[in-house]
């Protein structure tokens, strides 16, 4: 039975993902960072671990119970993540220094530690979640546009440093996809950003605040958090897996647009997203 180690697994897409291997037969180790998490994954039949990507120990401790369990570690979906919305001038450098703690340097030090159980072992999948926002970048998304554009970089360097074994490299470009993680990044916004005095006040109350805030997701080509499930078991059943999966149709357009669009007609086209 093969086995996977999946972050972020609080809600959304790291429970969906964790619900659809599980279900489809791969041995799920689900893990949160909340204790009442961790127990609500216990409840559903998981393996599961606190596990705050920020805090190595976590991760050693993890890796560890999962190599005494199985003596292998199949695949790693770096999942977990948070978004930080605001004007790049409204955050704060050690604002931005949290998004990257949790998105990028996280997600390497769980990397870092699993790659050489992966050596000794001979074979293993790293599954990278990025975004769409790692390929183009929005308007008041910039902490978390650079945060992924970070994954990116170290993604495609790890795949080339890692081209003479079997351990694979997958990067997961997510589009639109319905998950908790607005509600998350409404309260970033509003902790962390002092919208009263910025110079983007008008935009923040006319248009970001009623759409982080908003019920209904009507975000174009939005899909539910089973498409990304879908790919990972995809990856989860070949022996090559692809390095790179776009997921929603927004992530092929505006990918598309990058590749084929000047800077400056891109730059137009993004102004109005």
């Amino acid at each position: 039975m093969q086995n996977i180690l999946i972050t972020g697994c609080s809600t959304g897409i790291g429970l969906q993902t964790a619900k659809t291997l599980k279900k489809n037969g791969i041995k799920v180790y689900a893990s949160a960072r909340k204790e009442e998490d961790v127990q609500m994954l216990k409840e559903l039949g998981f393996n599961t671990f606190l596990l705050d990507v920020t805090k190595p120990e976590h991760i050693s401790e993890a890796l560890e119970q999962i190599i005494k369990n199985d003596a292998k570690i199949d695949a790693v979906f770096n999942n977990a993540g948070f978004g930080q919305p605001g004007a790049l001038e409204d955050i704060k450098t050690d604002v931005l220094r949290e998004q990257f703690e949790t998105n990028v340097f996280g997600l390497h030090e769980l990397t870092r530690q699993v790659l050489p159980i992966m050596r000794k072992q001979g074979y293993g999948k790293i599954i990278q979640h990025s975004s769409v926002l790692g390929i183009i970048s929005l308007r008041f998304r910039g902490a978390y546009n650079a945060s992924k554009y970070a994954i990116e970089g170290l993604a495609d360097t790890l795949r080339l440093e890692l081209a003479n074994t079997k351990i694979s490299i997958s990067t997961i470009n997510t589009g639109p996809v319905t998950s908790k993680f607005r509600d998350n990044a409404v309260k970033k916004f509003q902790q962390n950003v002092d919208q009263e005095n910025s110079a983007y006040k008008k935009e923040y109350d006319t248009q970001l605040n009623a759409r982080l805030e908003s019920d209904k997701d009507n975000t174009p080509f939005n899909l539910p958090a089973t498409s990304v499930a879908d790919v990972i078991q995809n990856i989860m059943n070949t022996d090559n897996p692809k390095p790179r999966y776009y997921v929603t149709k927004a992530t092929y357009i505006l990918g598309f647009f990058k590749r084929i669009l000047s800077t400056s007609l891109l730059d137009k086209i993004l102004q109005k997203i």
